[in-house]
């Protein structure tokens, strides 16, 4: 018979950092629905505090916490909490990032900021939260990156529409699937895994997508649609779970095949 008690994370205690938008919200549902013990980190601690608050109403048992990810000390001591509170960190979901740049020819400062969060930040956070797991005898360490990790930009797709990418995002979400590499070759030995998922366009109910962005990804798409926050949460709960134990240093794309043809 399957072993499907692998998959669950009853006991676990998880961190995600990046949990109040579109899919931070799904893989906040959906870790605690897997009966974690979930911590959710944001800078704005009002919004985890009221997420947290909802997902304990409906049985789950979750905790929020507030960092400033571009700032050591305050990683550094919100891990400490964490463990204060719980004793130990089984599993890290790292899907914070910072959308400061608009454009090619925009002031350099807006790349200098992009980089505190989405590099600098990264690393403080993913290094201060490895190292506790490492510590405390392993876990896993689950970094949220793109297809736009592994594929070049597409202009065809934003034609004649208000969206756009920047080279910011391109940049640090190819680098964090090198680094999950680097990492997991690092903390092998101390039985920490580290992967990356690279999730598609995702349509967003509340806002959503125009339509001619829409036919486009379609097209470019091998399901022929965009994805719906929850789907990209199932290789997250694998990854952090008993059933991915031989998995480390992955790059598992869920995007509809965008990045297969």
């Amino acid at each position: 018979m399957p072993d499907t008690l692998s998959f669950s994370l009853r006991g676990k205690v998880i961190v995600v950092c990046g949990g109040s938008g579109l899919l931070g919200r799904s893989l906040v549902s959906t870790i605690a629905g897997a009966e974690a013990k979930l911590v959710i980190t944001s800078r704005d601690r009002k919004k985890v505090e009221s997420m947290a608050a909802a997902e304990c109403a409906a049985g789950q048992t979750v905790y929020a916490e507030q960092a400033e990810l571009e700032s050591e000390p305050s990683v550094l001591a919100m891990r400490d909490r964490v463990l204060a509170a719980h004793g130990r960190i089984d599993g890290v979901v790292y899907n914070a990032a910072s959308r400061p740049m608009t454009g090619w020819n925009v002031p350099l400062s807006q790349w200098e900021a992009s980089m505190a969060t989405n590099a600098t930040g990264f690393f403080a956070t993913v290094r201060a939260l490895g190292d506790a797991m490492a510590a405390s005898g392993g876990g896993s360490l689950v970094n949220i990156s793109s297809m736009y990790g592994l594929v070049g930009f597409n202009p065809f797709l934003y034609e004649g529409t208000n969206m756009g990418t920047s080279p910011d995002y391109f940049f640090h979400k190819a680098g964090m699937l090198n680094m999950t590499r680097w990492m997991a070759t690092h903390y092998g030995k101390q039985k920490v895994r580290v992967n990356a998922v690279t999730p598609g366009g995702i349509y967003n109910p509340d806002k959503p997508q125009p339509a001619e962005f829409l036919g486009r990804f379609a097209r470019m798409t091998a399901l022929a649609r965009m994805a719906d926050a929850r789907e990209i949460c199932g290789a997250v709960i694998f990854l952090l779970s008993d059933a991915s134990t031989y998995v480390t240093g992955a790059t598992i794309p869920v995007d509809g095949g965008y990045t297969c043809r």
